[in-house]
């Protein structure tokens, strides 16, 4: 599991895009996305990279990133 810091994300709708496009690159990651902590968990079988991409494409920055 990768997780992300997204410091842009604050409501439904930005997870409800973060989600969107992650399942859209691969459409067998689980997502799991936590606006309090403003961190997202992504099981994938894609890259870091790739999965940073798509979060930056959706019109989001990502800080951080970790391998869980």
């Amino acid at each position: 599991m990768t997780r992300f810091d997204v410091p842009g994300m604050s409501c439904g709708h930005c997870t409800a895009t973060i989600e969107k496009a992650i399942n859209a690159a691969d459409p067998n990651a689980k997502v799991t996305c936590d606006t309090g902590t403003r961190k997202v968990d992504v099981e994938s079988t894609l890259s870091e990279e790739a999965l940073a991409e798509a979060i930056r494409n959706a019109g989001y920055e990502v800080k951080t990133a970790a391998t869980l």
